[in-house]
């Protein structure tokens, strides 16, 4: 690690994080090198090794910051001080989860090459993430459900955590996937982030209650 403030190594972190965050935007993860994102910062390209070791690392580092917001999100409501019914948590999970698609494409598509190249102590800030974005699910409904107890809080997140990872290529389907599933006479219904998150949230808090 290079010497300098720890203000300077935030900001260069952050630096080379959005720059990867700009490029999977319109570029695949497999598409996307190190020495790419490296040209996309203010610093020379060999100065990344000295905050990440591999392009898999700035993208985990990427993923930590989406489930970072995501609980961030969730902790907002439960800061509200009106009630929310069941079925009106579940459209606010719902809604969250909409609004981080990166957070759901990393995690369908990219988890595993991310985890299996990068170091362990890169892997452990990322699980933290991951956990605290859990523990905010958690205290929602903890806040909003009470009626549930811990095992049945424990049965929701077996449940939804599962189909949040398969929540994205459900939900986003190339022109060319849509052409081979009429073609193979597959009458799939489409649905958007929201609206599946949400039938799904409904329906599985309906049945622990």
């Amino acid at each position: 690690m290079p010497k300098g403030s720890p203000e300077l190594t935030r900001a260069r972190k952050e630096e080379i994080i959005d720059a990867c965050r700009s490029l999977y935007e319109t570029r695949s993860f497999k598409e996307i090198t190190l020495k790419e994102i490296g040209q996309q910062t203010s610093f020379t390209r060999t100065s990344i090794y000295n905050y990440f070791e591999t392009k898999e690392e700035i993208f985990l580092a990427l993923f930590a910051q989406e489930y970072q917001r995501f609980a961030a999100e969730l902790d907002a409501l439960c800061l509200r001080e009106d009630p929310l019914t069941p079925d009106e948590l579940a459209s606010q999970l719902a809604r969250a989860l909409e609004r981080r698609p990166l957070m759901l494409k990393l995690l369908s598509m990219n988890l595993y090459d991310m985890e299996a190249n990068s170091r362990l102590e890169r892997l452990v800030e990322f699980k933290a993430a991951y956990g605290e974005s859990t523990a905010a699910v958690d205290r929602c409904l903890r806040k909003f459900v009470p009626a549930l107890d811990g095992q049945q809080r424990q049965d929701f997140l077996y449940a939804f955590l599962p189909f949040v990872f398969g929540l994205y290529p459900y939900t986003v389907v190339t022109e060319k996937q849509r052409q081979a599933m009429d073609e193979a006479g597959i009458g799939y219904v489409y649905m958007g982030t929201y609206e599946m998150a949400y039938r799904f949230i409904r329906n599985l808090l309906g049945g622990l209650l």
